[in-house]
């Protein structure tokens, strides 16, 4: 059995007429001859900023397993409205989350790692159904608990699906078509990269890069899967890049409230960075007029949570903007308090990187955006009540 593997992201259901628009993508794939598709998707845009603040509202702290499992409802919502969509135009279909997709986890709560696949279940759907919906970022510990593998990684999902139904290619959809040289959203006349290496885009991601997640991209090259980026658009999808072995670019990573640690001492800090870097949590050290510090650039909420389960008591914590530049023999990063500074220090990056593209002013540009019914599952707090 051939299966094609797809993931799509938030930013790809911002209305509900959008799981129409996949839907009939999926169609199209079938009717040009594909045989079974798997399609993890994500949570609507914003929604699991949604939920996470919800919770806070009911708890300060809420159990770290607890919250797991509130966010991952999130993609349970969309595979249901995309189950619908694709089940409205006649398409034997089937919709699978974290406790029926087969992926065992540890238990760290908040961003939880792969320990086993079992592809039975997904098998046994795909059978019966022509397309089967995944939910990403979800999988069940031991004990058969709901785990949230991390924000952002319903690319881990769909890596390991595509890994563990035999498949050496995954097509990841979000809103731009590929791997940038910096984020088009925010630095003008960034460039789309056509080929890139796993390494090159998974430091990329580590440093800020939001177009793939870094975990996922390590389990695709450990486990020979070539990602082809995409976006779908009103004329069908729009390849950009292709993630494999091969391909290097310099590029600008922007990433927005990083966290900012405050130590005691600087033993305490290097001690703390050994542990964050023994869980895969991107840092660095920095120096200030407070003393040591550690900024942490990705997985933040997680990383923070290990360094309370640490019991160290840290000075204060705040929040910077880290802008890095990234090319094979450099890596060197600014940290901004002012966001607006930091996005116009990534486009003079850029443009030094880039002289052809000058001429362009620095600046923010569109925003991207939230799903307008990404409050789907919630009511706001300022809602009326239903009468």
């Amino acid at each position: 059995m051939t299966v094609t593997v797809l993931k799509f992201g938030g930013s790809s259901f911002l209305h509900l007429e959008d799981f129409g628009r996949v839907a009939r993508h999926l169609a199209e794939r079938l009717s040009a001859g594909e045989n079974k598709i798997v399609a993890v998707v994500s949570a609507m845009s914003g929604t699991t900023d949604d939920l996470k603040a919800g919770m806070l509202d009911v708890n300060k702290q809420p159990s770290p397993s607890n919250l797991d499992a509130a966010l991952a409802t999130g993609e349970m919502l969309s595979t249901c409205l995309l189950q619908a969509a694709v089940s409205g135009l006649g398409i034997p279909v089937l919709s699978l989350n974290g406790y029926s997709l087969g992926i065992r986890s540890n238990s760290e709560f908040g961003r939880a790692s792969v320990e086993s696949v079992d592809a039975s279940p997904i098998m046994a759907a795909l059978q019966k159904h022509d397309v089967v919906i995944a939910a990403g970022g979800q999988a069940i510990d031991r004990t058969g608990r709901l785990t949230f593998l991390g924000r952002n990684s319903s690319d881990l999902t769909a890596i390991v699906i595509a890994s563990m139904l035999g498949e050496h290619a995954c097509e990841i959809y979000s809103d731009v078509p590929g791997v940038y040289t910096a984020d088009p959203y925010l630095v003008p006349g960034a460039r789309l990269v056509p080929e890139i290496a796993y390494a090159t885009v998974a430091r990329m991601s580590r440093h800020g890069a939001k177009v793939l997640h870094h975990r996922a991209v390590d389990y695709a090259q450990k486990h020979a899967v070539t990602i082809a980026c995409k976006s779908l658009t009103s004329d069908g999808a729009v390849t950009g890049t292709t993630v494999a072995g091969h391909g290097n670019a310099r590029s600008v990573t922007v990433a927005r409230d990083t966290a900012v640690l405050s130590c005691s001492s600087l033993a305490e800090r290097d001690e703390l960075r050994a542990m964050l870097d023994q869980h895969d949590v991107s840092t660095i050290c920095m120096d200030d007029n407070c003393g040591a510090g550690i900024c942490i650039l990705c997985d933040i909420d997680f990383g923070i949570r290990l360094v309370e389960l640490t019991g160290t008591r840290l000075v204060s914590i705040g929040s910077r903007t880290a802008v890095t530049e990234l090319d094979p023999s450099t890596l060197r990063v600014h940290l901004e308090a002012d966001y607006e500074q930091a996005i116009s220090r990534a486009c003079q990056i850029h443009q030094r990187m880039y002289p052809a593209t000058g001429g362009a002013i620095c600046g923010r540009r569109t925003a991207k955006q939230r799903s307008t019914y990404s409050s789907l599952l919630i009511r706001a707090n300022n809602a009326p009540e239903s009468t």
